[in-house]
């Protein structure tokens, strides 16, 4: 079954392209891949645009459809081995994560007390930019009254 959906998947894949390098751009002419005017009498009075575009959708559609049966087949498939690691390996992730487990406490104080000093600081330079900002504003402002009262 997996098979047959994935040979469909890939038959779909190779039709959208196909059908996507047919189309032509909105300022071509619906025929030029045809010859003259042959596009009318093949795909009806509407063109080709109509069609492929149509075709696109649809199979585009299906496509999607395969994918999402390609992953439901995947899952109900997939296998994972009890014996995936020795049983010497087993014990030694399993000792490693206890003394992890032991050490993620003290690194967590350590890591909030350090987030805690950096954003003192950045709080501090903050304060210190709007400061200055404001300093710089206030010149401006005394700068720009001056020069309207020299004007007037």
């Amino acid at each position: 079954m997996e098979n047959f959906i994935l040979v469909v998947h890939v038959l779909l894949a190779l039709g959208i392209i196909g059908l996507i390098m047919l189309q032509q751009g909105k300022g071509a002419e619906a025929g030029a891949s045809f010859g003259s005017g042959s596009s009318q009498t093949v795909f009806g009075a509407v063109g080709t645009g109509n069609f492929f575009s149509r075709m696109t959708g649809i199979l585009a559609a299906i496509f999607f459809v395969t994918s999402v049966a390609l992953a439901v087949v995947a899952k109900k498939t997939s296998v994972i081995d009890e014996d995936f690691l020795p049983a010497s390996a087993a014990e030694a992730v399993i000792d490693d994560s206890e003394v992890a487990a032991g050490d993620l406490g003290a690194a967590l104080e350590s890591g909030a007390i350090e987030l805690e000093t950096d954003a003192a600081q950045a709080l501090e330079q903050a304060e210190l930019i709007i400061d200055d900002a404001a300093e710089s504003a206030e010149k401006t402002l005394e700068n720009a009254a001056k020069a309207l009262e020299t004007e007037e």
